[in-house]
C-alpha cells in the first residue's frame, strides 16, 4: 500500500509499472518518496514563515499546506516528464529547466527553516537593532523638546539666580547697618544715629523689594516648571506611543536581514543540503539507467505516435479522393445540355426583370 502510495507521487503509469520487476517498482517508490518528504518539509518550512508574517496558527497551517501541494505537484510533474533516452546530454538537456527550477524551490524552502534553525541567534541580532532603534527613537523625539525644556530650565535657573544674587545684597546692607550700629564701620561711632537709619531704610526698602521679587519669580519658576513637566510628560508620551511599533520589529523581512548578518557558512550548508533533497529525485532519474518501464513507456508511446500518423496519413488520403471524385463528377454534369438550357432560361427571366424594375422607376422619376 505504501509502496502504491510513493509510486504515485513519482509520477509513474502504474499499469506499465505493475508489468515491470519488483525492483523497477522499488525504484519509483524511491523517487516518488523523495518527492513526497521534499513536500512535506515545504509545508513545514512555509507554515513557519507565514506564521511569521500573519501570527496565526491556522492561516500559517492552511497556506503552509496549499504551499507543500503546489511543491508537490511540481516535483512530480518535474519527475514524470524527464525521459530516458541514450545520450546522458541529452537527458541532462531536457533536464536543466528542471534543474533550475529545483534551486529555486529548494532557496524557498530552506530559507524559512534557517529562520527557525537560527532563531535564538536572530532574536539577539534584532534585540540588539531594537534597543539601537530605541535610543535613536528617543533622540530623535528629543530633538523636539529638548531645546525648549532647555530654555526653560535656563530660565528657571535664572529666576532663582536673581532672588540669590537679591537676598545676597540685602544681607550685604543688612551686616553695613549693623556695623554701623556697632561703630565698626562707617561713622565708627556706637548708637543708631543718623548714618545708621539711613542705611537701615535702604536695607528696609531692598528686603521688601527681595519680598516682592520672591513672590514673582516664585510665580514665573512655577509656571515655567508646570511647563517643562508638561514637555516632559509629552515626551514620554510620545516614547511609549513609538516603543510598540520598535517592539514589533520582527517581521519577515526583518528575520531575512538579521539572519543576512549572520556567518554565511551555516546557512550554506543548509541550502546544499535542501538543494540535494530537491534535486535528488531528479538526479537519480538521470542517473538510474534506461530500465524495462522506460522501454514499455517508450514502446507506448511510440506505438500512440504510430497510430497517430496513420491515422492523420489516412485523413489526406480520404480529403484528396473526394476532392477528385467532386472534381469529375462536377465536370461531367458541367457537359449536359439539358443543364446549360434550363439556366440559360433562368438568366434571360432574371433579366428581364431587372429591365422591368428599371423601366418601372425612371418612370415613378420622371
Amino acid at each position: 500500500m505504501l509502496q502504491r502510495f510513493f509510486i504515485f507521487c513519482s509520477g509513474a503509469d502504474t499499469e506499465i509499472l505493475e508489468q515491470c520487476s519488483p525492483g523497477e517498482r522499488t525504484k519509483y517508490a524511491g523517487i516518488g518518496a523523495t518527492v513526497f518528504f521534499t513536500a512535506v518539509m515545504a509545508t513545514i518550512a512555509s507554515a513557519y514563515a507565514l506564521y511569521t508574517v500573519f501570527d496565526n496558527y491556522y492561516t500559517a497551517i492552511f497556506f503552509g499546506f496549499i504551499w507543500g501541494l503546489l511543491i508537490f505537484n511540481l516535483d512530480r510533474f518535474i519527475v514524470s516528464t524527464i525521459k530516458k533516452s541514450d545520450n546522458f546530454f541529452d537527458e541532462l538537456i531536457q533536464a536543466s529547466p528542471r534543474i533550475l527550477l529545483a534551486i529555486i524551490i529548494a532557496i524557498v524552502i530552506s530559507k524559512p527553516l534557517e529562520l527557525k534553525i537560527f532563531e535564538k541567534e536572530i532574536n539577539q541580532v534584532l534585540l540588539e537593532e531594537k534597543n539601537a532603534m530605541t535610543l535613536e527613537n528617543k533622540d530623535q523625539l528629543a530633538l523636539q523638546y529638548q531645546p525648549s525644556i532647555e530654555a526653560l530650565n535656563t530660565e528657571i535657573a535664572a529666576l532663582k539666580q536673581e532672588v540669590i544674587d537679591k537676598e545676597t545684597a540685602v544681607n550685604n546692607y543688612y551686616e553695613t547697618f549693623i556695623a554701623e550700629a556697632e561703630g565698626r564701620e562707617g561713622t565708627l561711632l556706637v548708637g543708631k544715629g543718623p548714618v545708621y537709619k539711613e542705611k537701615r531704610e535702604k536695607h528696609d526698602a531692598e528686603l521688601a523689594a527681595l519680598q516682592e521679587m520672591r513672590t514673582a519669580n516664585a510665580a514665573r519658576i512655577e509656571t515655567a516648571e508646570a511647563q517643562v513637566a508638561g514637555l516632559t510628560e509629552q515626551y514620554n508620551t510620545k516614547v511609549a506611543e513609538t516603543q510598540p511599533v520598535i517592539d514589533g520589529f520582527d517581521g519577515l523581512m526583518a528575520r531575512v536581514n538579521a539572519l543576512n548578518k549572520l556567518p554565511w557558512l551555516p546557512s550554506l550548508f543548509i541550502f546544499l543540503l535542501f538543494l540535494a533533497i530537491e534535486t535528488s529525485p531528479i538526479i537519480a532519474k538521470l542517473l538510474s539507467p534506461k530500465g524495462a518501464y522506460d522501454l514499455k513507456l517508450a514502446e507506448q508511446e511510440g506505438a500512440v505516435k504510430t497510430w497517430v500518423a496513420q491515422q492523420k496519413t489516412q485523413r489526406d488520403v480520404l480529403v484528396t479522393t473526394d476532392r477528385d471524385v467532386n472534381n469529375r463528377v462536377y465536370a461531367d454534369i458541367a457537359e449536359e445540355q439539358e443543364l446549360y438550357d434550363y439556366k440559360r432560361k433562368k438568366a434571360r427571366e432574371l433579366m428581364q426583370m431587372q429591365a422591368d424594375a428599371f423601366y418601372e422607376k425612371q418612370k415613378s422619376v420622371l
